[in-house]
Protein backbone atom coordinates (compact mmCIF):
# COMPACT_ATOMS: atom_id res chain seq x y z
CA UNK A 1 0.00 0.00 0.00
CA UNK A 2 1.17 3.66 -0.97
CA UNK A 3 0.43 6.58 1.40
CA UNK A 4 1.04 10.13 0.46
CA UNK A 5 4.97 11.05 2.19
CA UNK A 6 6.44 14.70 1.82
CA UNK A 7 8.02 15.85 -1.35
CA UNK A 8 9.80 19.52 -1.75
CA UNK A 9 9.27 19.66 -5.32
CA UNK A 10 10.60 23.67 -5.23
CA UNK A 11 13.63 21.94 -3.81
CA UNK A 12 14.12 18.92 -6.23
CA UNK A 13 13.37 20.88 -9.65
CA UNK A 14 11.81 17.88 -11.65
CA UNK A 15 9.25 17.62 -13.73
CA UNK A 16 5.83 19.03 -12.68
CA UNK A 17 3.35 16.60 -10.35
CA UNK A 18 6.37 14.53 -8.86
CA UNK A 19 4.82 12.67 -5.83
CA UNK A 20 6.66 11.26 -2.61
CA UNK A 21 4.58 7.74 -1.38
CA UNK A 22 5.54 6.23 1.82
CA UNK A 23 5.61 2.16 1.35
CA UNK A 24 6.64 -0.60 3.86
CA UNK A 25 9.15 -3.39 3.27
CA UNK A 26 9.02 -7.09 4.25
CA UNK A 27 11.02 -6.77 7.62
CA UNK A 28 8.36 -4.03 8.81
CA UNK A 29 10.24 -0.95 8.30
CA UNK A 30 9.24 2.34 5.98
CA UNK A 31 10.73 3.79 3.23
CA UNK A 32 9.97 7.03 0.74
CA UNK A 33 9.99 6.57 -3.06
CA UNK A 34 9.46 9.11 -5.35
CA UNK A 35 8.19 9.03 -8.93
CA UNK A 36 9.03 11.56 -11.41
CA UNK A 37 6.38 11.37 -14.23
CA UNK A 38 7.70 11.10 -17.90
CA UNK A 39 5.67 11.89 -21.05
CA UNK A 40 2.56 9.91 -22.19
CA UNK A 41 4.37 7.80 -24.60
CA UNK A 42 7.29 6.72 -22.52
CA UNK A 43 9.49 4.62 -23.39
CA UNK A 44 9.98 2.98 -20.02
CA UNK A 45 10.58 4.14 -16.51
CA UNK A 46 13.96 4.37 -14.72
CA UNK A 47 14.74 2.73 -10.98
CA UNK A 48 16.81 5.41 -9.38
CA UNK A 49 19.10 3.77 -6.66
CA UNK A 50 20.50 6.65 -4.77
CA UNK A 51 24.16 6.73 -3.24
CA UNK A 52 24.57 6.62 0.63
CA UNK A 53 23.66 9.94 2.48
CA UNK A 54 21.05 10.60 -0.20
CA UNK A 55 16.93 11.14 -0.63
CA UNK A 56 14.48 11.70 -3.78
CA UNK A 57 14.70 14.99 -4.31
CA UNK A 58 18.49 14.74 -5.10
CA UNK A 59 17.75 13.37 -8.18
CA UNK A 60 15.08 15.56 -9.48
CA UNK A 61 17.15 17.48 -12.35
CA UNK A 62 18.12 13.76 -13.14
CA UNK A 63 15.07 12.91 -13.46
CA UNK A 64 14.28 15.96 -15.80
CA UNK A 65 16.75 15.41 -18.31
CA UNK A 66 15.44 11.26 -18.29
CA UNK A 67 11.59 12.80 -18.98
CA UNK A 68 12.74 14.98 -21.76
CA UNK A 69 14.61 11.50 -23.17
CA UNK A 70 11.38 9.77 -22.70
CA UNK A 71 11.36 8.28 -19.15
CA UNK A 72 9.65 8.14 -16.15
CA UNK A 73 11.93 7.83 -12.65
CA UNK A 74 11.39 6.02 -9.79
CA UNK A 75 13.71 6.76 -6.95
CA UNK A 76 13.92 5.85 -2.99
CA UNK A 77 15.07 7.12 0.71
CA UNK A 78 17.23 3.76 1.65
CA UNK A 79 16.33 2.42 4.88
CA UNK A 80 18.78 4.94 7.11
CA UNK A 81 18.64 7.46 4.99
CA UNK A 82 16.73 10.68 3.85
CA UNK A 83 13.20 10.41 5.36
CA UNK A 84 12.94 6.63 5.55
CA UNK A 85 13.29 4.90 9.21
CA UNK A 86 16.70 5.53 10.77
CA UNK A 87 18.54 2.44 11.61
CA UNK A 88 20.02 3.82 15.16
CA UNK A 89 19.07 5.82 18.09
CA UNK A 90 21.48 7.94 16.61
CA UNK A 91 19.57 9.54 13.26
CA UNK A 92 22.46 10.65 11.69
CA UNK A 93 24.73 7.73 11.97
CA UNK A 94 24.57 5.66 8.70
CA UNK A 95 23.73 2.55 9.64
CA UNK A 96 22.40 -0.75 8.48
CA UNK A 97 22.21 -4.48 10.05
CA UNK A 98 23.05 -6.42 6.72
CA UNK A 99 24.25 -4.97 3.46
CA UNK A 100 21.09 -7.37 2.34
CA UNK A 101 18.76 -5.87 3.90
CA UNK A 102 18.82 -3.28 1.66
CA UNK A 103 17.18 -5.67 -1.45
CA UNK A 104 14.29 -5.82 0.94
CA UNK A 105 13.99 -2.20 0.07
CA UNK A 106 14.59 -2.50 -3.68
CA UNK A 107 11.73 -5.20 -3.38
CA UNK A 108 9.34 -2.18 -1.97
CA UNK A 109 10.59 -0.44 -4.98
CA UNK A 110 9.58 -2.78 -7.35
CA UNK A 111 5.87 -2.96 -5.11
CA UNK A 112 5.75 0.34 -6.29
CA UNK A 113 6.13 0.59 -10.01
CA UNK A 114 3.54 -1.96 -9.54
CA UNK A 115 1.15 -0.03 -7.55
CA UNK A 116 1.69 2.72 -9.83
CA UNK A 117 1.01 1.12 -12.83
CA UNK A 118 4.67 2.81 -14.24
CA UNK A 119 5.11 1.90 -17.92
CA UNK A 120 7.59 -0.40 -18.42
CA UNK A 121 10.22 -2.02 -19.67
CA UNK A 122 12.13 -0.74 -16.12
CA UNK A 123 15.78 0.19 -16.26
CA UNK A 124 18.25 0.32 -13.48
CA UNK A 125 20.54 3.79 -13.22
CA UNK A 126 22.23 4.15 -9.87
CA UNK A 127 24.84 5.89 -8.00
CA UNK A 128 28.08 5.14 -5.76
CA UNK A 129 26.40 2.78 -2.96
CA UNK A 130 23.12 2.43 -5.67
CA UNK A 131 25.17 0.86 -7.67
CA UNK A 132 26.75 -1.84 -4.45
CA UNK A 133 22.67 -2.29 -3.92
CA UNK A 134 22.10 -2.41 -7.59
CA UNK A 135 24.65 -4.65 -9.04
CA UNK A 136 23.41 -7.16 -5.99
CA UNK A 137 19.90 -6.41 -7.13
CA UNK A 138 20.93 -7.19 -10.54
CA UNK A 139 22.72 -10.92 -9.77
CA UNK A 140 19.43 -11.61 -7.84
CA UNK A 141 16.79 -11.15 -10.97
CA UNK A 142 15.92 -7.13 -11.12
CA UNK A 143 13.84 -7.45 -13.93
CA UNK A 144 15.34 -4.41 -16.15
CA UNK A 145 15.89 -4.44 -19.35
CA UNK A 146 19.59 -2.60 -19.09
CA UNK A 147 21.80 -0.61 -16.33
CA UNK A 148 23.79 2.54 -16.50
CA UNK A 149 25.84 3.62 -13.30
CA UNK A 150 28.28 6.63 -11.89
CA UNK A 151 31.00 6.43 -9.52
CA UNK A 152 29.90 2.87 -8.54
CA UNK A 153 30.60 1.28 -5.20
CA UNK A 154 31.79 -1.84 -5.91
CA UNK A 155 34.67 -0.63 -3.61
CA UNK A 156 36.22 1.54 -1.03
CA UNK A 157 39.12 4.03 -1.44
CA UNK A 158 41.32 2.95 1.18
CA UNK A 159 44.91 3.21 1.40
CA UNK A 160 46.45 -0.23 0.86
CA UNK A 161 48.06 0.31 4.85
CA UNK A 162 44.58 1.42 6.40
CA UNK A 163 42.61 -1.66 4.49
CA UNK A 164 43.67 -4.16 6.86
CA UNK A 165 42.58 -1.97 10.03
CA UNK A 166 39.53 -0.83 8.20
CA UNK A 167 38.33 -5.11 8.22
CA UNK A 168 39.58 -5.66 11.84
CA UNK A 169 37.82 -2.31 13.15
CA UNK A 170 34.49 -3.49 12.06
CA UNK A 171 34.72 -7.28 12.82
CA UNK A 172 36.12 -6.53 15.99
CA UNK A 173 33.39 -3.54 17.17
CA UNK A 174 30.71 -5.74 16.76
CA UNK A 175 32.13 -8.64 18.83
CA UNK A 176 32.31 -5.38 21.90
CA UNK A 177 29.40 -3.69 20.55
CA UNK A 178 30.80 -0.72 19.55
CA UNK A 179 29.83 -1.70 16.02
CA UNK A 180 27.57 1.71 15.73
CA UNK A 181 30.02 4.34 16.54
CA UNK A 182 31.21 6.33 13.61
CA UNK A 183 34.34 5.40 11.53
CA UNK A 184 37.34 7.08 11.92
CA UNK A 185 37.74 10.72 10.66
CA UNK A 186 34.21 10.44 10.28
CA UNK A 187 31.31 11.87 12.68
CA UNK A 188 27.54 13.39 12.54
CA UNK A 189 28.01 16.77 10.62
CA UNK A 190 26.63 16.30 6.76
CA UNK A 191 29.34 16.51 4.93
CA UNK A 192 27.38 18.92 2.08
CA UNK A 193 25.55 21.05 4.87
CA UNK A 194 28.55 22.00 6.69
CA UNK A 195 31.71 22.00 4.27
CA UNK A 196 32.98 24.10 1.48
CA UNK A 197 32.62 24.07 -2.23
CA UNK A 198 36.48 24.46 -2.13
CA UNK A 199 38.40 21.33 -2.32
CA UNK A 200 35.48 19.21 -2.02
CA UNK A 201 34.93 15.61 -2.94
CA UNK A 202 31.86 15.40 -4.99
CA UNK A 203 31.74 17.75 -7.45
CA UNK A 204 33.34 20.88 -9.45
CA UNK A 205 30.66 22.45 -10.34
CA UNK A 206 29.36 25.00 -8.15
CA UNK A 207 25.76 24.99 -8.96
CA UNK A 208 25.57 21.19 -8.36
CA UNK A 209 27.41 21.92 -4.92
CA UNK A 210 24.86 24.92 -4.18
CA UNK A 211 21.52 22.82 -5.71
CA UNK A 212 22.42 19.75 -2.79
CA UNK A 213 23.97 22.11 0.46
CA UNK A 214 20.40 24.18 -0.20
CA UNK A 215 18.24 20.63 -0.10
CA UNK A 216 20.05 19.32 3.12
CA UNK A 217 20.09 22.95 5.07
CA UNK A 218 16.40 23.62 4.44
CA UNK A 219 15.29 19.98 5.28
CA UNK A 220 17.54 19.28 8.14
CA UNK A 221 15.86 15.73 8.52
CA UNK A 222 17.83 14.78 4.86
CA UNK A 223 21.06 15.11 6.74
CA UNK A 224 23.32 12.04 7.39
CA UNK A 225 26.48 11.99 9.15
CA UNK A 226 29.47 9.46 8.32
CA UNK A 227 29.17 5.59 8.31
CA UNK A 228 28.95 3.41 11.11
CA UNK A 229 31.89 0.94 12.17
CA UNK A 230 29.31 -1.80 11.04
CA UNK A 231 27.54 -0.15 7.63
CA UNK A 232 31.95 -0.02 6.87
CA UNK A 233 32.26 -3.71 7.53
CA UNK A 234 29.18 -4.77 5.55
CA UNK A 235 30.07 -2.67 3.13
CA UNK A 236 33.44 -4.35 2.33
CA UNK A 237 31.99 -7.28 2.97
CA UNK A 238 29.47 -7.21 0.07
CA UNK A 239 31.96 -5.62 -2.29
CA UNK A 240 34.34 -8.18 -1.87
CA UNK A 241 31.04 -11.09 -2.40
CA UNK A 242 30.51 -9.19 -5.44
CA UNK A 243 33.25 -8.66 -7.11
CA UNK A 244 33.75 -12.68 -7.02
CA UNK A 245 30.36 -12.89 -9.13
CA UNK A 246 30.71 -12.89 -13.08
CA UNK A 247 29.03 -9.58 -14.81
CA UNK A 248 24.80 -9.84 -15.15
CA UNK A 249 23.64 -10.95 -18.74
CA UNK A 250 22.40 -7.48 -20.00
CA UNK A 251 23.48 -4.32 -21.41
CA UNK A 252 25.58 -1.84 -19.09
CA UNK A 253 27.53 1.54 -19.35
CA UNK A 254 29.19 2.93 -16.27
CA UNK A 255 31.01 6.48 -16.11
CA UNK A 256 33.51 7.66 -13.51
CA UNK A 257 35.52 10.43 -13.02
CA UNK A 258 38.83 10.89 -13.40
CA UNK A 259 39.19 12.73 -10.37
CA UNK A 260 37.29 10.07 -8.60
CA UNK A 261 38.77 9.50 -4.85
CA UNK A 262 35.70 8.49 -3.05
CA UNK A 263 35.53 4.62 -4.81
CA UNK A 264 37.87 2.40 -5.95
CA UNK A 265 38.33 2.70 -9.80
CA UNK A 266 40.51 0.09 -10.44
CA UNK A 267 37.34 -2.66 -9.44
CA UNK A 268 35.04 -0.56 -11.68
CA UNK A 269 37.36 -0.73 -14.22
CA UNK A 270 37.80 -5.12 -13.56
CA UNK A 271 34.12 -5.14 -13.46
CA UNK A 272 33.57 -3.10 -16.72
CA UNK A 273 36.33 -5.02 -18.95
CA UNK A 274 34.93 -8.01 -17.69
CA UNK A 275 31.07 -7.42 -18.38
CA UNK A 276 30.00 -8.72 -22.01
CA UNK A 277 28.38 -5.88 -23.91
CA UNK A 278 29.62 -3.56 -21.53
CA UNK A 279 31.35 -0.09 -21.31
CA UNK A 280 33.09 2.22 -18.62
CA UNK A 281 33.16 6.22 -19.65
CA UNK A 282 35.68 8.42 -18.45
CA UNK A 283 34.53 11.60 -17.41
CA UNK A 284 37.26 14.01 -17.77
CA UNK A 285 37.84 16.27 -14.87
CA UNK A 286 34.85 14.46 -13.05
CA UNK A 287 34.67 14.31 -9.25
CA UNK A 288 32.30 11.20 -7.27
CA UNK A 289 29.27 13.02 -8.25
CA UNK A 290 29.20 12.94 -12.23
CA UNK A 291 25.39 13.95 -12.28
CA UNK A 292 26.07 16.55 -10.03
CA UNK A 293 27.90 18.41 -12.64
CA UNK A 294 27.23 21.01 -14.75
CA UNK A 295 24.52 20.73 -16.93
CA UNK A 296 26.06 20.26 -20.35
CA UNK A 297 28.05 17.04 -18.58
CA UNK A 298 24.67 15.73 -17.17
CA UNK A 299 23.26 15.59 -19.98
CA UNK A 300 26.08 13.77 -22.26
CA UNK A 301 26.20 11.50 -19.35
CA UNK A 302 22.04 10.62 -19.58
CA UNK A 303 22.25 10.66 -23.25
CA UNK A 304 24.75 7.93 -23.62
CA UNK A 305 22.89 6.07 -20.87
CA UNK A 306 19.17 6.46 -22.56
CA UNK A 307 21.17 5.41 -26.07
CA UNK A 308 21.93 1.94 -23.65
CA UNK A 309 18.40 1.52 -22.87
CA UNK A 310 16.61 2.37 -25.58
CA UNK A 311 18.93 0.19 -27.69
CA UNK A 312 18.12 -2.73 -25.18
CA UNK A 313 14.45 -2.08 -25.21
CA UNK A 314 14.37 -2.17 -28.88
CA UNK A 315 16.47 -5.77 -28.76
CA UNK A 316 13.85 -6.98 -26.28
CA UNK A 317 11.23 -6.22 -28.29
CA UNK A 318 12.40 -7.49 -31.56
CA UNK A 319 12.99 -10.69 -29.60
CA UNK A 320 10.23 -11.69 -28.39
CA UNK A 321 8.23 -10.24 -32.13
CA UNK A 322 10.73 -12.84 -33.73
CA UNK A 323 9.79 -15.28 -30.73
Amino acid sequence: MLLDAPFYAELAEGPEDARAYWIGTQDNLRVRIAHYPGPDDAQGTVLMFPGRTEYCEKYGRVAADFAERGFHTLTIDWRGQGLADRMHEDPRAGHVNLFQDYQYDVSAMLDAADLLELPRPLFLAAHSMGGCIGLRALVEGLPVAAAGFTGPMWGIRLAAALRPAAWALGWGSARIGLDHIYAPSTGPDSYVATGLYEGNLLTTDRGGWTYMQRQVTEIPELQLGGPSLRWLHQALAECLALARLPAPDLPAIAFVGSNERIVDVPRIVARMTAWPGGRLERVQGGEHEVLMEDAVTRGRILSQMAQVFEDAARSADAAARSA
